[in-house]
């Protein structure tokens, strides 16, 4: 057993290192099943079923305390790429589209939580509101509401698994409507000349990450990170859902949006060292969850596929009222559902040069997705 918080520290380091490497140079198919963040909490939550790590507050505390500042660190970096007047000249139809996705995504959540609250753990609606922030965001948002609401770790795991899991169908899906765009392009009768305009638009060369940029992404993170935690520790609590981790998230989102209307937004190395904290901040919360009541998870996947197929529903009842092309669904619903990682490849599976498309409708998600997720998790409570 593992009692020594240092040590425990530096295994789940040492994962994130193994899997992060494996995932980017080995070519396994399995990573394409199994993305290397769940395989990441697999393997933690495994140790600790196992016994590998001490349960006490001495062998706990260094990596909370690293979570603890890490976590908006994260949040803060992911958000560089957000620029707020490349999405606004994205049009009012392609923002609709986006919005009616994360609605019907939250609508959804919340009637099938409602439906089935009796069946499922007292504070299911925590989890169930990060699962809706990683469904309207991403992983990072996912993990962001899970530390606000203090999620019960050992239930968060039906969480991620569920996410895995339809996320791997639902992309799959989006792949094959590319086939029969034309004929619901046709059913809706939508008009796909206003894509033109966005065609090839806010691309931008790619910078080589140097010393400088890694000092300014990690140090200049960690620096706003515990400014954000000083602050938000000193301002009011009200509720269940806002307390200082809400006030710190909060404000290192703004100072994100903010650093994205700036030079500094372009720093090279800001979403690759945002990852390699998202593994460390996984690792923490897998490292308090056990596989003790596995036989619970299947109930969630069913209200997962519920709530995805509600979203779908809904996207295809707008599509035909208000005559949107394929294109614009298949991407939105991905950019939610998948995050950052699927929506552009969605895009070019339609068309390459919408691919920037793709890019902002999940960098939209990435900012609205944690406050998505918290709502949601207040109505769910309240109900």
């Amino acid at each position: 057993m593992i009692t020594d918080g240092l040590l425990m520290l530096g295994v789940l380091l040492g994962l994130s290192c193994v899997l992060i490497v494996l995932e980017k140079t080995t070519g396994w198919k399995l990573f394409k099943y199994v993305p290397g963040m769940v395989l990441m909490y697999l393997l933690c939550a495994l140790l600790n079923t196992l016994g590998v790590f001490g349960q006490d507050d001495a062998t706990r505390a260094p990596i909370a305390q690293v979570k603890d500042v890490l976590l908006p660190a994260m949040i803060f970096l992911f958000l560089f790429g957000c620029d707020l007047r490349k999405i606004i000249r994205l049009g009012p139809k392609l923002l609709l589209t986006m919005f009616v996705a994360s609605a019907s995504l939250c609508f959804g959540m919340v009637l099938v939580y409602v439906v089935f609250q009796a069946a499922v753990h007292p504070e299911a609606w925590k989890v169930f509101g990060a699962l809706l922030a990683s469904w309207t965001g991403g992983s990072a948002n996912m993990v962001a509401v899970q530390d606000i609401l203090k999620a019960p770790e050992n239930i968060f795991g039906y969480a991620l698994i569920t996410d895995t899991l339809m996320y791997s169908l639902w992309l799959m899906l989006m792949f094959a409507s590319v086939a029969v765009s034309p004929r619901f392009n046709r059913w809706t009768k939508a008009d796909t000349s206003y894509l033109d305009a966005h065609e090839g638009a806010f691309e931008e060369e790619e910078k080589p990450v140097t010393v400088s940029s890694l000092a300014i992404v990690v140090f200049g993170a960690i620096l706003v990170s515990t400014f954000s935690i000083w602050i938000g520790g000193l301002l009011p609590e009200w509720g269940a859902v806002v307390n200082g981790t809400t006030w710190s998230i909060l404000i290192v989102s703004l100072l994100g949006l903010l650093v994205a209307l700036t030079p500094l937004g372009s720093t090279a190395g800001s979403s690759e060292v945002a990852t390699l904290m998202l593994f460390v901040v996984i690792g923490q919360i897998a490292s308090g969850s056990d596989f003790s009541a596995i036989t619970q998870a299947p109930i969630y996947i069913v209200m997962g596929i519920l709530v995805v197929a509600i979203h779908a529903g809904i996207m295809v009842l707008y599509a035909k009222i208000a005559k949107v092309e394929l294109f614009s669904l298949a991407v939105a619903s991905t950019a939610n559902i998948g995050g950052i990682a699927s929506a552009p490849v969605v895009a070019s599976a339609f068309n390459r040069q919408l691919v920037p498309v793709g890019v902002l409708f999940a960098l939209i998600g990435s900012f609205m997705g944690t406050f998505v997720g918290l709502i949601g998790a207040q109505v769910m409570h309240a109900l």
